[in-house]
């Protein structure tokens, strides 16, 4: 088959990297790519947003798969117009992709089928929401409808931090009109963690679970990212948690898209609390996460193309997905001054210095124009990741490695996956 993955990031990378194994592929393109996915796949230049563009090179090139990485062409119907040409393409439709690129539309879904998740109240007026939120207990949570990768949502521990929030979101229109509606939501205490499953429409197929870290620094501390670093499996993960999951949200979830009309085909994507032996949604995204890719792909020891094929026919079915016992860590490596300014076109050193058995998905990288030179283009860089016997094992060697890996102002959290015993 020839593949064409859509997207530059580190987990497009991972998802390449994945497809790579399958002795069913003959080739392998990615739209726009990076430094990392150009050594094992052809690179296109075509922005991932760009979606004629990309039915264009797909018809060209006789694409026979197409499998969307990011959301917001997801958001913007990129499966319905790949499919509308007789392309087959892996990712949630426009009308399923709402189940991210709205949070009102999610929430609302949620309440209908008794779905549990946080209570909230949407807004589209600012006095009113201002008024709301003065009356609330803290901590509370201001997120905003739309997309707004990963920084539209604000858990505000003093009153003054809500309010703050609100001004950037609906007058400021920090975030354009992703915030044109914000959520208003009660806090949810407990342990978060990222919960993935197939689904074809009909069958629901769990996927292996992750942890991500948030915030830029140490400790949970400054501005939220798209994520700085993951694990996979939790450390509180059991057989029961995830029979849960399933059973309350996951399957649920899908039934009631399906009753909507708007089945969904693709992975799904649960940010889940669990506090008290009781599942709730943060949130949902219509697609695979990132960091959390980066450490989940590399556990799947099953074909990712079958599963990918099984869920676009509708036949998950007859899959079973088998992953690895190991433990899996992954550190974003970022640029000085994410998530705020920062500087491109740095070399990066010492990628040729890492050991074979540990793993290097690109995000932010292009090519130099030296052989070999790789140049910083983003604001998260690199994910190192690496597999071990427990996690304390996977961590020491991904953070050995990174150790290895050198561009001017770089930047990572110390505290993945570190647990106090």
């Amino acid at each position: 088959m020839k593949v064409l993955v859509v997207g530059n990031g580190a987990r497009e990378h991972a998802i390449t990297w994945k497809l790579a194994q399958s002795p069913k592929i003959k080739e392998l393109f990615t739209a726009p790519g990076n430094a990392g996915t150009a050594r094992i796949a052809q690179n296109l230049d075509i922005a991932a947003n760009d979606i004629k563009s990309l039915g264009k090179a797909a018809q060209q090139k006789n694409i026979d798969l197409v499998v969307v990485g990011p959301e917001v062409p997801l958001a913007e119907g990129i499966v319905d117009h790949l499919e509308s040409i007789g392309i087959p393409a892996f990712g949630a439709s426009k009308l399923a992709a709402e189940i991210e690129s709205s949070k009102v539309f999610s929430k609302a879904l949620m309440q209908k089928y008794n779905i549990p998740c946080a209570k909230s109240v949407s807004f589209a007026d600012y006095a009113q929401a201002k008024e709301y939120v003065q009356k609330q207990k803290l901590p509370i949570v201001i997120k905003a409808d739309g997309l707004a990768a990963g920084k539209g949502v604000v858990v505000a521990l003093k009153m003054e931090e809500a309010l703050a929030a609100l001004t950037e979101f609906m007058q400021d229109k920090k975030l354009g009109a992703a915030a044109n509606q914000v959520l208003v939501e009660e806090f949810l205490p407990g342990r978060e963690m990222s919960y993935f499953a197939f689904s074809d429409g009909i069958n629901v197929l769990p996927m292996v679970s992750a942890c991500d870290y948030k915030r830029v620094n140490d400790g949970d501390k400054g501005p939220n990212t798209g994520g700085m670093g993951s694990y996979s499996p939790p450390v509180f993960d059991s057989p029961a948690l995830q029979k849960l999951a399933m059973d309350t949200i996951m399957v649920p979830t899908i039934k009631a898209m399906a009753q909507e009309g708007r089945q969904y085909r693709s992975v799904l994507y649960g940010g889940l609390m669990m506090n008290k032996g009781k599942a709730s949604v943060v949130e949902f995204n219509a697609r695979f996460g990132d960091p959390e890719t980066q450490v989940i792909l590399p556990r799947l020891k099953t074909d990712l193309l079958d599963i990918i094929i099984a869920t676009v026919k509708g036949k998950l079915s007859q899959i079973k997905i088998e992953v690895s016992e190991e433990a899996c860590v992954g550190v974003v490596m970022a640029s000085g001054g994410y998530p705020g300014n920062y500087k491109t076109g740095l070399p990066i050193s010492g990628l040729l210095d890492i050991d074979s058995d540990v793993m290097v998905f690109h995000a932010g990288t292009k090519i130099g124009a030296a052989p070999w030179e790789v140049l910083t283009n983003g604001g998260r860089v690199l994910t190192v990741v690496a597999m071990g016997k427990t996690i304390a094992e996977a961590r020491e060697k991904a953070y050995n490695n990174v150790s290895r890996i050198h561009f001017d102002g770089c930047h990572y959290r110390k505290d993945i996956a570190l647990f106090k015993s």
